[in-house]
């Protein structure tokens, strides 16, 4: 996904407040040097005079001129080099400094993004995704099939339900590798403890890792959310720019859904969300302990009816997890 106007704009300032940085800490330290040897300041003032001189000769065309300024500057380095030894600092003490070498604190290389910069994507899309830590643990490297058991066949997949969260994850990897193409839809429905957050978690770190934005709201704080901003008289511009963010982010993920206080508002708004993200071609996890039979008891045909038809369901069986990892020793 492009970067919104307001993402690229945070990542630039970012780059200017390091370019303002880089040069605060040269100024320290050509001031450390000059105290430290005064004769310096005369040389550098002298040098800087020297490039400007060549410039002016070489703009007029007089390369003569712009070669003799040319050896005073090499002069002058040398004498700047002996000044620096004398005083027991590096040749480089006083030059810009960059977090980054290879754009010089731009963002920017041969007119391409820098790896920085789209190392500082990740990080912006990590800080505006709301899972941040719990990415850290929710995860595929994290993710074990040991607690799954390989006996028993479930009567409602016809597979153990090893063999039937091994299918579903094999799923998973290939809707985040599809991603770029389709961002298709998921519904998990299954008992509490029975993955659907751990999976729709480990979808978005491997999301954003590939620089996919991502936005994951438990469905209470999305419906809150989303009555503020539609009966605030004067929402914020933070405000209007996250519920944009909800329907242009490339994956949302609506966990628990079936948690909230459900109404004629949640309902509507639900509906808006599903279809306008589908409108969009946008990517949406929804994961509810609800089966599915359910949601139309709760959400209208009409919600129920626009899910069935775009999303792929998906039921998670089992026992519950988190009870198997404290049998195990593990949690």
């Amino acid at each position: 996904m492009a970067l919104s106007n307001s993402q690229y704009n945070a990542i630039m300032r970012m780059y200017d407040r390091r370019q303002i940085e880089n040069k605060h800490d040269q100024d320290a330290r050509i001031r450390r040097v000059y105290e430290a040897v005064p004769a310096l300041a005369e040389v550098q003032e002298e040098l800087t005079a020297s490039f400007a001189a060549c410039a002016k000769c070489r703009l007029s065309g007089d390369e003569t001129g712009a070669a003799v300024w040319r050896a005073k500057i090499e002069d002058l380095k040398e004498q700047r080099r002996v000044l620096l030894k004398s005083g027991g600092f590096s040749e480089d003490y006083i030059s810009m400094r960059y977090q980054c070498p290879d754009c010089r604190d731009t963002g920017y290389k041969d007119g391409k993004k820098c790896h920085c910069f789209k190392q500082a994507e990740i990080e912006l899309l990590y800080s505006q995704s709301g899972i941040r830590e719990k990415l850290n643990s929710e995860n595929f490297e994290h993710f074990s099939l040991e607690y799954f058991d390989n006996t028993q066949v479930e009567p409602k997949s016809g597979k153990t339900a090893y063999e039937y969260m091994r299918q579903t994850v094999d799923f998973c990897w290939d809707y985040i590798e599809r991603f770029g193409e389709e961002k298709g839809n998921i519904l998990f429905t299954g008992k509490a403890g029975r993955g659907k957050t751990f999976l729709s978690s480990c979808i978005a770190k491997e999301l954003i890792d590939r620089r996919f934005s991502v936005v994951y709201l438990s469905a209470v704080d999305m419906f809150d959310f989303l009555s503020k901003y539609k009966f605030d008289y004067d929402p914020s511009e933070e405000v209007q720019e996250m519920n944009q963010y909800i329907l242009d982010c490339d994956l949302l993920i609506i966990d628990d859904l079936g948690t909230e206080l459900i109404n004629t508002f949640t309902t509507s708004q639900l509906f808006y969300l599903v279809n306008e993200r589908m409108n969009r071609k946008k990517g949406t996890i929804i994961s509810t302990n609800l089966p599915v039979n359910s949601l139309r008891d709760e959400f209208t045909d009409r919600v129920t009816s626009r899910i069935m038809s775009g999303y792929t369901i998906i039921p998670l069986y089992g026992e519950d997890i988190r009870i198997q990892k404290k049998l195990k020793g593990l949690d």
